[in-house]
């Protein structure tokens, strides 16, 4: 199973990425918040945090995959806290095997990038 400390680890192998606490939680606080950004625009990719015993996970999601991830899994959600449209919560239960979890961070990572600008 799939731990929030495991999760913050695994995003922190993206290049530029960096954990946050921005909601003023204690960081060792199983309620507190950690926010992974990419360090040169400061987006966020993914929000983790445990609420009501489990482990949770906020990722970005393209709002066409965000639906049809809803319907594939009921531990995928519209968003706590977040845009709905372009924001899904994934309760880390078991229910969705840990590739598909890696696969959907690393998307999310994709989503808030920065793009390089080509020199003319």
């Amino acid at each position: 199973m799939l731990t929030k400390r495991g999760l913050i680890e695994f995003c922190l192998t993206f290049p530029g990425a960096y954990e946050d606490y921005p909601f003023d939680d204690d960081p060792g606080s199983a309620q507190a918040w950690a926010v992974l950004r990419h360090r040169a625009n400061k987006k966020a990719f993914a929000f983790i945090y445990e609420r009501g015993g489990a482990v949770n996970i906020n990722l970005k999601c393209d709002p066409m995959f965000a639906d049809l991830l809803r319907g594939a899994y009921p531990a995928v959600t519209p968003a706590y806290h977040m845009n709905k449209v372009h924001w899904n919560t994934v309760k880390v239960d078991g229910s969705v095997p840990e590739q598909e979890i890696y696969t959907w961070i690393g998307q999310s990572y994709d989503l808030i990038r920065p793009t390089v600008k080509r020199k003319k």
